[in-house]
């Protein structure tokens, strides 16, 4: 499959959960809304910890969670930036760079080992999971939830795959 593709799904699945979240009341639906925000931070945290690994530089982070919760629009900044850097990164990569290897600390100092190309797909599977988290508490909480499987995403750009 097409990683490009691929990512490009991730960050429009990221978008669609992000708005739904950003629907939620405050006042009512705290409980959605916190976790929602749990739940993108550690995402974002866990991007940004990737991104420094996959460019051969400190982690910016010691753990994958925050005590404090940053604010939803700041977490929506944060994921998109990670999205469009992830895309850009990968579409810089040629099929060999894809397969190099990079070794890392995780943030509980076991140590890990991935190909570029599995990292990337660890981002796009993690995203999936999270998203999956957040859509439930979105439907416990009467909130919109919405559809983000690659199905919805590739009929939505090639609508021409329909007839």
């Amino acid at each position: 499959m097409d990683l490009i593709k691929i990512l490009e799904y991730k960050r429009w699945s990221d978008r669609r959960i992000l708005d739904a979240v950003a629907e939620l009341d405050q006042e009512e639906q705290n409980r959605a809304l916190d976790f929602a925000r749990q739940q993108l931070n550690h995402m974002v945290r866990v991007e940004e910890l990737f991104q420094a690994r996959l460019r051969g530089v400190a982690d910016p982070h010691d753990s994958t969670n925050t005590e404090h919760l940053p604010e939803l629009d700041e977490l929506d900044a944060r994921l998109m930036a990670a999205n469009k850097w992830l895309q850009a990164y990968a579409g810089s990569l040629t099929a060999s760079q894809l397969k190099e290897n990079i070794s890392f600390t995780f943030v509980d100092g076991k140590r890990g080992r991935l190909s570029r190309e599995e990292a990337l797909f660890h981002l796009i599977n993690h995203g999936t999971y999270h998203r999956g988290a957040i859509g439930h508490a979105l439907d416990l909480a009467g909130g919109q939830r919405p559809a983000d499987t690659y199905n919805v995403f590739i009929h939505a750009a090639e609508p021409e795959r329909r007839g």
